[in-house]
C-alpha cells in the first residue's frame, strides 16, 4: 500500500465527505441551518426544520458521499489493498463531514455517510445496525439515542462476522467510537431530559 494510493483515497474521501448537502439545501430554501432548530447541519435536522423530503434528501445525498469514497478504492485497486483504502477513504469522508474544509471545520455528527460507506465494505454489519437503529428509534423517537446505539453496534457486529484480526473490526471500531464523540452534545441533553425526539 503505498503512500501515494494512501494520500490520494484520503484527500478525495475527504474533500467528497466535506461537501455539506444539508447546508446546501437549507441555503436553497432561504434557511441559515446552523441557526434554526438543533443548529447541527445534517439530515435530522434539516428535517426537522424543513421536512421529511429535505431531510431525507439530505440523508441520500449524505449517505451516498461514504458509498463513493469507500467503494471506488474497491473497484480501482484488488483485494486485501482494495478493501484497506476502502477503510481510509470511508473514515476520511466522516472526517470531512465532520469538520468541513467549507464550513470552517464544522458539520454534521456523520452517520448517513457511514451508513453509505458501510453498505461498500461490509453491508451485513450496516443491516444490523439498522435493524438497531430501528428498534431504538420507534421505542424512543429519539434519533440521537438511536444513532449512538447504531455506532455501538458496529464493532460488535464486525467482531462477530470478522473477528479482531480483519480491517473491518478496527473500522467498525473506530466508526462506533466517532459516532459516539459526535454525539456527545446529544448525550449531555439526554441526561439532563433535554434531547430533542420526533414525538408528537
Amino acid at each position: 500500500m503505498s503512500l501515494i494510493n494512501i494520500i490520494l483515497v484520503t484527500f478525495v474521501g475527504y474533500l467528497l465527505g466535506a461537501i455539506s448537502f444539508a447546508v446546501i439545501i437549507a441555503k436553497g430554501k432561504g434557511v441559515d441551518i446552523f441557526k434554526e432548530g438543533s443548529g447541527n447541519p445534517g439530515a435530522t435536522n434539516v428535517k426537522r426544520v424543513l421536512g421529511s423530503k429535505c431531510g431525507n434528501t439530505v440523508f441520500v445525498l449524505d449517505a451516498l458521499k461514504g458509498f463513493v469514497a469507500a467503494g471506488w478504492p474497491r473497484l480501482v485497486f484488488e483485494g486485501d489493498l482494495g478493501l484497506k483504502l476502502a477503510v481510509i477513504g470511508l473514515i476520511a469522508a466522516i472526517i470531512g463531514h465532520s469538520f468541513s474544509i467549507f464550513l470552517k471545520f464544522r458539520g454534521g455528527k456523520g452517520v448517513a455517510t457511514t451508513m453509505g460507506g458501510l453498505l461498500a465494505i461490509m453491508p451485513l454489519v450496516l443491516v444490523i445496525g439498522l435493524l438497531v437503529w430501528a428498534i431504538c428509534f420507534y421505542s424512543t423517537k429519539i434519533v440521537a439515542l438511536a444513532s449512538i446505539l447504531f455506532g455501538v453496534s458496529l464493532p460488535v457486529a464486525a467482531y462477530l462476522l470478522f473477528g479482531t484480526s480483519d480491517p473491518r473490526f478496527n473500522l467498525g471500531l473506530v466508526l462506533g467510537l466517532l459516532i459516539v464523540i459526535r454525539h456527545r452534545s446529544n448525550i449531555a441533553r439526554m441526561c439532563a431530559g433535554k434531547e430533542n425526539s420526533f414525538k408528537k
